[in-house]
This record gives structure tokens, C-alpha cells and sequence, in this order.
């Protein structure tokens, strides 16, 4: 059986919470780095064609990723609902949770996802950057966004089995996207003339598309990545057990759930890639490509630091929100806690990391073109990554914070102050120092956008603790005739 009848049964009381945690923990920790992996693949590679195409690949892949952030948080909700079935012993609602998340990713992409990427040529246009360097924007930027339906599916589909508490099966779709990722990557981007310089031979007959390339790998990658949960969900035992085939068609219950409780989660998660978005393609793009390029490097760092703590705030939602339906909120304080402890050692160990070795870490996006460019870059790079090392702990806490928060459905509150935190201080202040304080050049805005996160993460800590989010309650009395 996947989902226990009784609710004592669904949670074993005699499992350490530190095992239940990492047990949860760590399959999600690397399905969340997947994503970022593949982007961090597609920089390193990319990197080798010049300073300009990392620019270019960072540009266009978070303009590319903005919309489907808003979407994002409607599916993460998939998690919460599932979760929160599962620990109250509600069989019959966990495939309709996993069924509602896939019709809202495929609506959304063909809503939302291909009129962006038909408007994007415009917004970049718009942005005043070169137009060798709006060209490849747009080469990478409207791939991701024509091919975004494959990572929402696999969005929609690994919230359903982190709420179910069967991440392994996402952590090895995971791996699969990423073999598939770097295999094209290697292919699509060098195509038959490869890398003479590193001793490297083309694959035969494959063209060499550069930032293109690197955009069609990632989608391959992705598509590689939604295809094994979406059979197990379908055609696997799981299916019989839930009854997933029969729950197939849109039931408007679900999706209002989703909507409901998602849409502040939706404007958190969307509102913050677009004040990412605007920091770094105009405040740091303010001071030129090689500003740009040196900024891309730190933030690839960042994202391997900080997404494995998102991977225990996702793991921290789906035990949270088992938890409490199974009427233990102690215990839900209890594993957030743990799992905060387990990012925040996690995440200062890397700001260690980034602080000592920063110069050598910016390096290995640098190409072996001209030695005084790379200089340039390196020294930029410097500079930003020790504002990165600073604030990872305080990352760690409000990422952790705020995937407790959702697992106890406290999503309206925490998205609001997200909105006015960002907005104020990575927008906010890092406009007012680009433009008040020039001679601080791309470090003015990365100071801004360090005090977003030290204040975010106070914040969301705050929140937690004060424990307003034991009196919500999600689910209803009874389930209910459908």
C-alpha cells in the first residue's frame, strides 16, 4: 500500500527525527540541484566559446525561467495537498492532487509560456544590451520557453511524489536528465569541430549551435527528466494502488485548492525571480558584459549552495505538512528544526568556500582568450563572491522557514513580505547605489540584494516561531461527495 488507512500508521513513531529528516532530506536535495546543474553545466560549456556567451546563457535562462516561477509555486502546492492527504489517511484525494497539478502545468505552458516566448525579442530588445548580445539571449532564452512544458510536467510530477515521501524515484530522474543534459550539451555546442584545444574530437555530423545548443540539451534533458515518474504515476503500481487512471479527468475541486492556497506562493516564487531578473540583466548589466559574466559565475555558485538547502525546504514541506495532518504540529516544529540545522551547516560551510577560494572559482568560467579580460573578470568576480559568502547562512534559514511555513499552509503573509522585501531591497536599494554610489560599480547592487537575504531570513524565522501557522487548517472535516 502506498497511503496507510490510519493515520498512526503513516508516520512511524519510533524513527529519529534526524533519520526522518535526511531520509527525505537528501534524494530531494539532489533532485532540486538537477535543474541547477544542468544550467551550471550549460554556463561551464558555454564558457569555452567566450565571456559574452556566459552572459548570454545566465540572461536569457532566468528571463526564460521568470513566468514559469509564478507557475512553479501553483504545483508546489501539489506537495502540500498530497502530504497533508497522506497523513490524514485520505486515499482517494492524493492521485486528484497529482492529476490537477499536470493539467494546470500543461494550461499554463500554452497559456502563459509559448506568448512569452513569442514576446521575448521585445523585452530584451528593450533592455539596452549589444545586439550580438541580445542575439544570443534570444537563442537561448526562447528554446527554454517554447520547451517549458517539460519541466512543469516534471515539477508537477516530483511535488507529487515528495508529498507521497517517495523522492528516490525523482532523484534518479534527476540523474537522467543530467546525463542526457551534458551528452547533447558536449554534442550541440562544439558539434564536429569539438574542442581542439582541450585535446577533444566533434561528435560526427552534429551541428555546432553554441548557446542554442546548450538551450535544446537542457530541454532534452528536462523532457528526460518528467518522463519516469510521469510512467511510474501511470503505469506502475502506484497507479492501481491510487487509482490514478480512473482520476484522470480535471476535477475543478483540486484545481481550486491549488489556485487557492497557490497563488501566494505563486507570486513569492515569481516575484523574486523577476527582482533577480532585473538585478542582474539591468542593475549589474548596468556596468557592462564583462560585469554580466563575472556576476553569472558567482550566482552558478550561489545556486549550488543555496538549492540543496530549497531541496530541504521542499523535504521540510511535505513533512511538515504530514505532520499536521496527522494532527502533530509539535513534531512538524520538531523537523523543521532539523532540517534547518542540517541547510544551515550546509550552506556556511559553502560561503567558507566561497570566501577562500573565490578568485579560482571564478576562473573556471573564464576562457583562454584574452589574458586581460580575464583578469578583469576574475577580479569583478572576487568582489561578488565574498558578498555571496556572507549571507549563506542567513539563506539557509529563511529557505528552510519558508518551506515549513507552506507545509502548515501559511502561504498569504510570507508572500506579501517577500514582495516587499524584494522589491525594496534588491530592486529598491540596488538602484539607489547603481546610481548614488557608481564607484562601487556591480558590488552596489550585490550589497542590496545581501541585505534582502539577511533580513528575508530573520524574517521568515520570526514567522515560524511566533507559530501562527498552528491554527490554519487545510483540509476539511470530511472529505466530502464528489
Amino acid at each position: 500500500m502506498i497511503v496507510g488507512a490510519a493515520t498512526a500508521d503513516t508516520i512511524p513513531p519510533h524513527r529519529h527525527p534526524a533519520r526522518e529528516v535526511w531520509s527525505q532530506a537528501w534524494p530531494t536535495v539532489l533532485t532540486m540541484l538537477s535543474y541547477t546543474l544542468m544550467q551550471f553545466v550549460d554556463s561551464l560549456m558555454v564558457s569555452k566559446l567566450g565571456a559574452i556567451e556566459v552572459a548570454a546563457q545566465g540572461n536569457g535562462g532566468i528571463w526564460a525561467f521568470a513566468p514559469q516561477s509564478f507557475l512553479m509555486g501553483f504545483l508546489s502546492m501539489v506537495n502540500t495537498f498530497v502530504a497533508q492527504s497522506v497523513g490524514a489517511g485520505r486515499r482517494a484525494e492524493v492521485a486528484r492532487y497529482g492529476w490537477a497539478g499536470l493539467w494546470l502545468a500543461v494550461a499554463s505552458w500554452a497559456l502563459v509560456m509559448v506568448p512569452w516566448a513569442l514576446a521575448m525579442p521585445v523585452v530584451f530588445r528593450a533592455m539596452g544590451h549589444s545586439s550580438e548580445l541580445v542575439g544570443l539571449e534570444l537563442e537561448y532564452g526562447q528554446v527554454l520557453a517554447f520547451g517549458a512544458v517539460a519541466g512543469l510536467a516534471a515539477k508537477a510530477m516530483s511535488n507529487f511524489f515528495f508529498g507521497l515521501q517517495r523522492p528516490r524515484l525523482i532523484t534518479v530522474a534527476a540523474i537522467v536528465g543530467n546525463v542526457v543534459n551534458v551528452v547533447l550539451n558536449y554534442a550541440l555546442i562544439y558539434g564536429e569541430e569539438g574542442l581542439p584545444g582541450w585535446g577533444l574530437p566533434g561528435v560526427p555530423m552534429a551541428p555546432r549551435l553554441g548557446v542554442m545548443g546548450a538551450a535544446i540539451a537542457t530541454v532534452c534533458g528536462t523532457a528526460a527528466e518528467a518522463m519516469l515518474p510521469l510512467c511510474v504515476f501511470l503505469f506502475g503500481r502506484l497507479a492501481g494502488d491510487l487509482q490514478v487512471r480512473q482520476a484522470w479527468r480535471p476535477r475543478g475541486r483540486e484545481i481550486r485548492d491549488l489556485l487557492r492556497l497557490g497563488w501566494p506562493v505563486c507570486i513569492q516564487f515569481g516575484n523574486e525571480i523577476i527582482c533577480w531578473a532585473i538585478f542582474m540583466t539591468i542593475l549589474v548589466g548596468h556596468f557592462g558584459e564583462l560585469h554580466l559574466t563575472a556576476g553569472w559565475s558567482t550566482l552558478r555558485y550561489m545556486h549550488l549552495s543555496f538549492m540543496p538547502a530549497v531541496g530541504f525546504s521542499v523535504a521540510t514541506t511535505a513533512l511538515v505538512g504530514r505532520h499536521i495532518g496527522a494532527g502533530h504540529p509539535d513534531q512538524a516544529a520538531n523537523r523543521a528544526h532539523w532540517a534547518l540545522g542540517m541547510a544551515v551547516v550546509y550552506m556556511t560551510a559553502c560561503g567558507l568556500l566561497m570566501a577562500i577560494f573565490r578568485g579560482s572559482l571564478v576562473g573556471v568560467f573564464v576562457s583562454e582568450g584574452d589574458p586581460a579580460v580575464a583578469a578583469e573578470v576574475i577580479a569583478i568576480g572576487s568582489r561578488l563572491m565574498i558578498c555571496a559568502a556572507v549571507f549563506q547562512t542567513f539563506d539557509a534559514v529563511g529557505i528552510v522557514y519558508t518551506g515549513a511555513l507552506r507545509g502548515a499552509g501559511d502561504t498569504v503573509v510570507p508572500g506579501v513580505a517577500t514582495i516587499v522585501l524584494s522589491w525594496g531591497l534588491i530592486v529598491g536599494l540596488g538602484a539607489w547605489l547603481v546610481h548614488g554610489r557608481p564607484d562601487l560599480a556591480s558590488v552596489g547592487p550585490w550589497i542590496g540584494a545581501s541585505v534582502y537575504i539577511v533580513v528575508y531570513g530573520i524574517w521568515m524565522g520570526a514567522r515560524f516561531e511566533r507559530g501562527a501557522w498552528r491554527r490554519i487548517r487545510l483540509l476539511e472535516p470530511t472529505p466530502g461527495p464528489r
